[in-house]
C-alpha cells in the first residue's frame, strides 16, 4: 500500500533536491556568485581606481562560476 513506503533517507552530499529545491538552488549559486565576485572587483576597483570595471569583470566571471557550479551541482536537463 502507499502507507507502508519507508521514506527515503536524505542528507547524503550527492542528493538533488527535488522540485522546486533546484530552482532555488540554481538562482542562489548564481545570486551568490555575482555578489560575491562583484564585491571582490570593487575592491579591486577601490585598490587600483578603475573606475568600475573591476566591478563589471567581478560581476561577469561570479555569473560565469554560478552557471558552472549549477551544471556540475545539477546536471544538464534531460
Amino acid at each position: 500500500m502507499a502507507d507502508d513506503q519507508t521514506p527515503r533517507p536524505s542528507g547524503a552530499p550527492d542528493d538533488v533536491p527535488p522540485g522546486a529545491g533546484q530552482g532555488w538552488t540554481a538562482l542562489s549559486y548564481l545570486i551568490a556568485g555575482m555578489l560575491v565576485w562583484g564585491f571582490i572587483g570593487w575592491l579591486v576597483d577601490q585598490w587600483l581606481d578603475t573606475g568600475g570595471i573591476a566591478t563589471g569583470i567581478g560581476f561577469v566571471l561570479g555569473m560565469a562560476g554560478g552557471v558552472i557550479l549549477v551544471i556540475r551541482r545539477l546536471g544538464t536537463p534531460t
